[in-house]
Parts: C-alpha cells; sequence; structure tokens
C-alpha cells in the first residue's frame, strides 16, 4: 500500500511549459529537473492526455517560464486547468514570441527555451529531455512551491499532473473548473453561508456551479 500524500512533501516548483505546432498551447506542471550544467539539459513529465504533450512531440520545442508567488491566478486557470483542445489558450494572455515560441513573461522569475532530445515513455506520462537553448532570469520574485500553491493559494491538482489526489472530505465543496475545494471543516466561513455573489478565490467561477464532495 502506498500513502500517495508523502509525494506532497517531495519539493516541487511550478511551471508553465509553452509549445507551438498547430497553433501557441501550453500546460502548468510541477516536474522539472535540470540534469546537467554543461550546455544545460533538463527534464519535464507530461501527462499523455494533455493535448500539449502531443505538441511537444511534433515540435520537438517548448519554453518554460518559471512561476512567481506574484503570478496571477488567471494565468494557473487558464494553463492548469483548460484543455487547449477546444480552447485558445493564449486569447487573452500577454505573452512574447521568443525563438519562435510563445512565453509568457509577466510576473514570472524568468523563462528557458528547449530543444527536446530524448522522450521517455513513462506508463501514462512522457518525460521530455531538453538541451536548455536560452535562459533569461527577468526578476527576483519568489518561486511558487507546489507546497505555497496549495496551502496559501488553495490551489488542487489537476487529474493529469503526476501529484493528483483524489481527496474524500467529510463537508466540503470543489469547484468543478479549477478544483479549489472549500472545506467547512477548515474555514471560518461554511460554504452555505457564504453570499451568493461569492467566486472562487482561484478562477473566479460563481458560488452556483461548486459541487458538494
Amino acid at each position: 500500500m502506498i500513502d500517495k500524500n508523502i509525494f506532497r512533501n517531495i519539493s516541487y516548483g511550478m511551471y508553465l511549459v509553452t509549445t507551438k505546432n498547430t497553433k501557441n498551447n501550453g500546460c502548468i506542471i510541477n516536474t522539472l529537473t535540470q540534469i546537467t550544467s554543461e550546455n544545460p539539459i533538463i527534464s519535464i513529465s507530461i501527462n499523455k492526455n494533455n493535448y500539449t504533450n502531443n505538441e511537444i512531440k511534433e515540435s520537438r520545442k517548448f519554453a518554460v517560464s518559471i512561476i512567481s508567488t506574484n503570478t496571477d491566478n488567471d494565468i494557473i486557470t487558464t494553463f492548469g486547468y483548460k484543455t487547449g483542445n477546444d480552447t485558445n489558450k493564449f486569447e487573452n494572455i500577454n505573452y512574447e514570441e521568443i525563438g519562435s515560441l510563445p512565453v509568457v513573461t509577466d510576473k514570472m522569475i524568468g523563462y528557458l527555451i528547449c530543444d527536446v532530445i530524448n522522450r521517455v515513455d513513462c506508463e501514462t506520462h512522457d518525460i521530455f529531455i531538453a538541451r536548455v537553448k536560452e535562459g533569461k532570469k527577468l526578476n527576483d520574485l519568489e518561486a511558487m512551491t507546489y507546497k505555497y500553491f496549495h496551502e496559501v493559494r488553495k490551489g488542487t491538482s489537476p487529474k493529469n499532473a503526476p501529484t493528483f489526489i483524489n481527496e474524500k472530505k467529510e463537508d466540503a465543496y470543489r469547484c468543478p473548473i479549477c478544483g479549489y475545494i472549500h472545506d467547512n471543516a477548515k474555514e471560518t466561513i461554511k460554504f452555505e453561508d457564504l453570499s451568493d455573489d461569492w467566486v472562487c478565490p482561484l478562477c473566479k467561477a460563481p458560488k452556483s456551479v461548486f459541487e458538494k464532495i
């Protein structure tokens, strides 16, 4: 038996991976590792069900924006909980084109431009191993960690994330758009007592769409 909560004690960052094949697309990941320092190589892990996965396979290029604690929730909601299959994720997003790739730089710590040199099949996920061709630090903001995202932003992992846990609560309500959970056992105000114009603190979805879990 594996207690999956133990994986949440592994240190994770939060990253926005973007690419372009048929169109601009991207997703949020929390698994990125630097492998070498000379001619730097990194690896990222992306679920095979993510549209971004196939786009990277085809283009063999991607960019990584390092998310800060100042990064807007709209970025995380758009790239973390929506699919590029039926959504233009860049429609209302400011970005720059760097090395033929769309790169989000606003309130990001910096970015990397990468060329894929190998892919490892890991059942539900692919690990893309890539050489960093360009990288730039943009500011000294604090990096957003997986722990910060969960404990401060009150975010939850989407189902395609390697760290996803299907949490069961006794008395709680979940946002069907971004996965935010309002747990009556932990909040000072119960969900039923929130005003009708209350909205999800992550994605601004109305109270009316929340589902009891």
